[in-house]
């Protein structure tokens, strides 16, 4: 019985690449995202598409019905949809913030309430969630981005614990610096919340810093092929890190104390 398998946030950058390798590896894949028309590519090459808001109550509900119904189970999620949104946590409106967590916190949290009753009655099943470094590294002015990404990685610790009996595993896979969009959206978002604030110098030497930076970043194969270990190993790591500077900084962090590890990051934005 080939595995069906859920990647939301498969309208782009890594989750569309996702959505394309585990296709060949012979799974049956389901593509979910808010617009249908961004995935017609991949829905030629046989992904099952879904429209789905990770905001949006019955959508989700809506997704899941539909998998089961047709597939009889499901046995991976992969929670990839997210954005990024920077700006000083002064500047940020709280509805933006609000945002922010609901889409890379709440609806990850909500799509894994609904498939552990299939997983569970399997007795199988593995959720995987898609961090970052930013999930264990904060840098100033992406402050209600990192809290959404350390929140993730807190729920999946916990949730690790409570369905390993039921045969479930919880895997989070943290990324670097990875080639996508998603940058380009974080520095807009910073713009428009801090562009013209206190911090907007801050904000202009932040973005110089990162698109110098991100011409060494990462094609998204890197983290599909640790997404495949995840799926594919037996007894899968607790977590799996790919793409640029993503092993140092983890070290880092490991390593230095909170004000070593400041001076470090501020030292890259002068």
């Amino acid at each position: 019985m080939k595995k069906v398998i859920l990647i939301t946030g498969a309208s782009a950058g890594m989750g569309k690449e996702m959505a394309k390798e585990l296709l060949k590896d012979g799974y049956v894949v389901y593509g979910a995202a808010r617009r249908l028309e961004k995935m017609d590519d991949i829905k030629k090459l046989g992904v099952k598409v879904l429209a789905m808001d990770v905001t949006d109550q019955d959508a989700m509900v809506a997704g899941i019905d539909t998998i089961i119904k047709a597939e009889g189970h499901i046995d991976v999620l992969i929670n990839n949809a997210g954005f990024g949104s920077y700006g000083a946590i002064e500047d940020v409106s709280m509805t933006d913030a609000r945002y922010q967590l609901e889409v890379n916190v709440i609806g990850a949290a909500r799509l894994t309430q609904l498939v552990l009753p299939h997983m569970r009655k399997q007795r199988n099943g593995r959720i995987i969630n898609i961090s970052s470094i930013g999930g264990k590294v904060s840098m100033p002015l992406g402050g209600w981005y990192h809290a959404s990404k350390f929140a993730l990685e807190a729920l999946s610790d916990a949730l690790r614990n409570e369905v390993k009996r039921f045969g479930i595993d919880v895997v989070v896979i943290e990324p670097g610096g990875v080639k996508s969009d998603w940058s380009e959206i974080a520095s807009n978002h910073m713009a428009k919340a801090s562009g013209d604030s206190a911090y907007s110098d801050f904000a202009a030497q932040f973005d110089m810093v990162r698109k110098k930076a991100e011409v060494n970043n990462a094609e998204p194969i890197v983290i599909v092929n640790l997404v495949r270990k995840a799926i594919a190993t037996k007894i899968p790591k607790t977590r799996y890190h790919g793409g640029y500077m993503a092993g140092l900084v983890l070290f880092l962090r490991k390593m230095l104390p909170d004000r070593a590890m400041d001076n470090m990051l501020m030292s890259q934005l002068k």
